[in-house]
């Protein structure tokens, strides 16, 4: 390959230069990153159960590896503290896809027993082999996206625990930016923590009826906003709006005559429904569909770019020339790795070897659009739910039009879009992973070898965490259950296939929203990113373009680079706080510890105080941008 054809790769020069020999992949980095990796996998599988959502461990596993190896060790390299983070989210990042999916296992054999939950050996062989596929399919891709792409795909938690790293090395003024910023995050994280404070706001409009406007005061989404700019927060912004404040009170209306519940939902009338139960039983499936278009869309753009990346390096001449920091595993480790889990995948259920293909297939295609997606708008908005849907919907599909149905059908079609869905986490964490790297100046050959080590650390305890909440809380409440884990999106897997299997599926809501992405499309705006703020609650996406418009104000009176930028150093620090007293609270939880029981103190002044002290965060974050 020509790695001296992009002009990115001439004019960029990493904190470490290529040419620079440094202690990087120690025996040191590569335990605590372990250790690291099995807590935050461990914290992760935990809250995403709870509330369905996870946090990224990225910056976290930087802070703590710096204070760790200097407090201890006496060292600690750039290098070393990035392979450590490396490991660490690798193994945090495996909990997403598992417990989005696993959990649906439960819920089935609630009422059909003759479903088997899977056990301990079988949920860590699903983890590790959509794991090794995000990985291993990522690699290739790397130069295209990381290296080529630089100026035009940020990475948001990339760049963010980039120059948290490299602002700890330097010491000084820079760290302190840092460290304002993560104490910041971290007190406002316990506050809302306790529910002194609240995290997201809404506001129900009176006409037209169920309309309604919200945000996630939090500072993890103002940082997110600030690093990721106005232009696809303003688009994400766009389809939240479209959400809230026009699909919703639009089905609220036509439906408002509807005396019995209109599938997806089984339980209530339209009627009888707040604005967030439309939201998420009819608007999501409008956003999965857009979303799965959006990637279409993604996937088609990226073809070119796509084969070029997909060149083998011949002769040894040719990989001599290349730099360190440029240095991927062999192409044929790739080629061989991918063929096997190929075949494992066949393991998991012999009397359907269709799976096998399924998942390479819709792990090549999810895998490329989530690298993208991350790149764009972050991890903590990657659309990950909304993928896994895609691939079920594609895979229960081919399966009616087979007649490979009933319960054996449905279990195969879940274990596809379980190995797919492990697959899009880990890819969107490397991908980060490598945009730190690339930044730092480390050798991605040595990050993707840590990427495989966490992936062991997080198979390891993410299933015994699943069978552990699953035993004694539950996901389907009963009598031995009074108050389940709520597993949202394992729920929606299991109605979905449950769905296309019995035929009760609303295909005029998918196909509404691809419909919608491919109208956006037209106006030569990336649907993606709409298709993204479509299906995520608007609170979001209104939190994010806070700290986007903050930092367009600013840019419009100075000009500084993302390395000099102080609004930069403190956003990642309210990422990095947040995340750490995200963590924290989470283990808590986990061991029987409740720290919500200041909620309702303020009583009435809880939404007045809750925008002063937002306000205020946002202004201190204005103050730390103003000057490079």
């Amino acid at each position: 390959m020509d790695h001296s054809t992009s002009t990115t790769s001439k004019t960029f020069q990493p904190y470490v230069q290529a040419s620079v020999t440094m202690a990087e992949s120690t025996t040191r980095a590569l335990i605590l990153g372990t250790v690291l990796g099995i807590v935050f996998a461990a914290a992760n599988a935990y809250l995403g159960l709870y509330i369905g959502m996870t946090v990224s461990a990225s910056i976290p596993a930087a802070v703590m590896s710096m204070f760790i190896l200097r407090k201890f060790f006496k060292g600690g390299t750039v290098l070393e503290n990035n392979i450590v983070q490396t490991i660490a989210s690798s193994g945090e990042s495996l909990a997403a896809g598992i417990i989005f999916t696993i959990p649906a296992f439960f819920i089935w054999h609630a009422s059909r027993p003759e479903i088997e939950i899977p056990g301990l050996w079988k949920i860590g062989f699903i983890t590790i082999l959509g794991g090794a596929l995000g990985i291993l399919m990522m690699i290739p891709l790397r130069r295209m996206l990381i290296r080529d792409e630089h100026e035009t795909l940020p990475y948001p938690e990339g760049t963010a625990c980039a120059e948290v790293l490299i602002a700890g090395e330097r010491g000084g003024a820079h760290a302190a930016k840092v460290l304002h910023g993560l104490l910041v995050g971290g007190f406002y994280k316990l506050l809302t923590g306790a529910a002194i404070l609240r995290e997201t706001l809404t506001y129900n409009l009176k006409t037209p009826a169920k309309a309604y406007f919200a945000i996630d005061a939090i500072p993890a989404l103002v940082g997110v906003g600030y690093i990721l700019g106005l232009r696809v927060s303003a688009i994400m912004l766009a389809g939240g709006l479209l959400a809230s404040l026009v699909l919703v009170p639009v089905i609220a209306f036509f439906g408002n005559s509807a005396t019995s519940p209109i599938f997806p939902s089984t339980d209530a009338a339209i009627s009888a429904m707040s604005s967030d139960d439309i939201r998420s039983m009819y608007v999501r499936y409008i956003g999965a569909g857009a979303v799965t278009m959006g990637g279409i869309f993604s996937l088609l753009k990226a073809i070119p770019a796509l084969l070029k990346s997909f060149r083998l390096v011949k002769g040894k001449k040719a990989v001599a020339t290349l730099l360190r920091t440029d240095l991927d595993l062999p192409a044929k480790y790739v080629l061989i790795g991918t063929a096997l889990v190929a075949l494992a995948t066949w393991l998991l259920a012999p009397e359907a070897p269709i799976i096998s293909p399924l998942v390479i297939v819709f792990g090549f295609i999810f895998v490329t659009v989530a690298s993208r997606i991350v790149g764009l708008v972050g991890s903590s908005s990657n659309p990950v739910s909304g993928m896994t849907i895609a691939t079920l919907l594609g895979t229960t599909i081919l399966f009616v039009a087979l007649g490979f149905t009933g319960t054996s059908g449905m279990v195969a079609a879940l274990l596809v879009g379980a190995v797919v869905c492990v697959a899009i986490c880990s890819a969107g964490d490397i991908s980060q992973d490598l945009k730190t790297g690339f930044l730092v100046g480390a050798t991605p050959r040595k990050q993707q070898i840590a990427e495989f080590v966490g992936l062991i650390a997080g198979a390891i305890i993410v299933g015994w965490v699943v069978h552990l909440l699953g035993g004694t809380y539950g996901f389907v409440k009963d009598a031995a259950h009074p108050n389940p884990l709520q597993a949202p999106q394992a729920n929606l897997m299991a109605v979905l296939i449950e769905g296309v299997m019995e035929s009760k599926l609303q295909w005029d809501l998918i196909f509404f929203g691809m419909f919608l992405a491919g109208i956006v499309e037209l106006f030569g705006v990336t649907s993606l990113a709409f298709a993204i703020g479509l299906y995520l609650p608007v609170g979001l996406s209104v939190g994010i373009i806070t700290g986007a418009l903050i930092r367009f104000f600013l840019d419009r009176k100075r000009a500084v680079s993302e390395g000099e930028d102080n609004g930069i150093l403190f956003s990642s620090g309210l990422i990095a706080g947040e995340a750490l007293i995200g963590i924290g609270l989470a283990l808590l939880a986990t061991a029987g510890f409740a720290f919500d029981g200041f909620g309702g103190i303020l009583g009435a002044a809880e939404v007045p105080v809750t925008l002063a002290i937002y306000a205020t965060l946002l202004l201190l974050l204005w103050r730390s941008a103003r000057t490079a």
